[in-house]
């Protein structure tokens, strides 16, 4: 399932712009990833750091008062410096089903094309996470790219037993 154009058009007027995380950034990113009720929520310090140590890899979604409404997180991973690992996928509530997520992710992967090349993207997902299987699913397919998905981690390497298996996913090679 791909996001429409139309969807992402009218994404796109619904806020004022995308760049990079500020510091001052990571309380609100923090709060999105917490009232999301699906992401692991890290700690408001851990946020605060990603907004200055990973900006580059990250972007935000501003609204009317360039308040953060939705991010996507990344880094590249240190082994394959073309892979961009994304770490977190958020939306704010009001904000959802627009097609920011799919918006925000296309931003970001052509920004780090055009700033350092990009060979493949890479993301874990829970089984349970549909709205993550699908924003990837349809990202591959956007940009014709193959999608191959493997179990990263087992549920049982989690130390509280209960953790569902992380899903590798792994979009591309894009063209260079």
């Amino acid at each position: 399932m791909t996001a429409a154009p139309a969807d992402l058009a009218r994404a796109r007027s619904e806020f004022l712009s995308i760049d990079a995380p500020r510091v001052e950034d990571g309380a609100a990113i923090w709060r999105i990833a917490r009232d999301s009720q699906v992401l692991d929520l890290n700690s408001s310090y851990s946020y605060l750091l990603w907004c200055r140590d990973f900006a580059a890899t990250s972007v935000v979604a501003r609204g009317e008062s360039g308040e953060p409404i939705a991010f996507v997180t990344g880094y590249i991973r240190p082994d394959r410096p073309q892979t961009l690992v994304v770490w977190q996928v958020a939306v704010d509530a009001a904000h959802r089903g627009k097609g920011l997520a799919a918006t925000l992710l296309d931003a970001l992967t052509a920004r780090v094309a055009a700033d350092q090349g990009l060979s493949s993207v890479e993301t874990t997902i829970t089984p349970d996470n549909t709205a993550s299987e699908r924003l990837f699913t349809s990202y591959a397919q956007r940009h014709d790219v193959a999608l191959e998905r493997e179990v990263l981690f087992d549920g049982d390497l989690f130390p509280e037993g209960t953790h569902l298996p992380e899903v590798l996913y792994r979009i591309g090679p894009f063209a260079t």
